[in-house]
């Protein structure tokens, strides 16, 4: 898979790719000497598993976009993906569809998450707002919250958030720790989901 992804990829204008691991503990040292925009990270890595790896990584240097490469479309999996620090997550049937948008969005500061994958959450967030017999609480959030959440889910921190907006880092920590208490979110990953099941953030 690995090989026809990057045949795939060295045929799109605009991206080279500058290397290759085998196993997780070299994929984070690759990272390090090459410094690339991108890495597309299996989930199954040997020696390290790619979950840990993509947190190494992105802590190393959070400029670096990693894309999530995995089999499962459960949320569970997602959430440690995003947790990790991971920016894009493809599914493996349709990788091959997919990489070349999750590549462009993520290398312009974007998420990119499979279509099935957005659906999959979309699908399982409906049906447990159905279960708790609860409504969304979207429509209780102001425009410069909506806002907000639209940039955090984007991957802006705090300060460019507050760049953009013109206001104070402290004025932009006031309104996202609102609007996670309106919606019930409790960190950036579960911003960033919500953001895709809303449709906030485009695919």
């Amino acid at each position: 898979m690995r090989t026809g992804l990057k045949l795939l990829l060295e045929r799109l204008d605009g991206i080279q790719v500058v290397g290759e691991a085998t196993d997780g503990r070299q994929a984070v040292q690759m990272a390090e000497q090459l410094n690339p925009d991108i890495v597309i990270m299996d989930i199954g890595m040997p020696l390290l598993n790619g979950m840990d790896a993509t947190a190494r990584i992105v802590r190393e240097n959070e400029r670096i976009g990693v894309i999530m490469l995995s089999m499962h479309s459960d949320q569970s999996y997602i959430l440690r993906a995003l947790d990790a620090g991971a920016k894009g997550y493809l599914l493996k049937d349709k990788a091959d569809e997919d990489v070349e948008k999750a590549v462009r969005n993520v290398a312009a500061g974007r998420p990119y998450f499979s279509p099935a994958v957005a659906q999959s959450l979309l699908e399982d967030y409906v049906r447990l707002m159905r279960d708790r017999g609860v409504r969304d609480s979207f429509e209780l959030l102001t425009d410069r919250e909506r806002e907000i959440l639209q940039l955090l889910a984007e991957g802006r921190s705090n300060k460019e958030a507050a760049s953009l907006l013109s206001l104070s880092p402290h004025t932009v920590e006031t309104h996202r720790t609102n609007l996670m208490q309106k919606l019930g979110l409790h960190n950036t990953a579960e911003i960033v989901l919500y953001a895709v099941r809303k449709g906030i953030v485009s695919m």
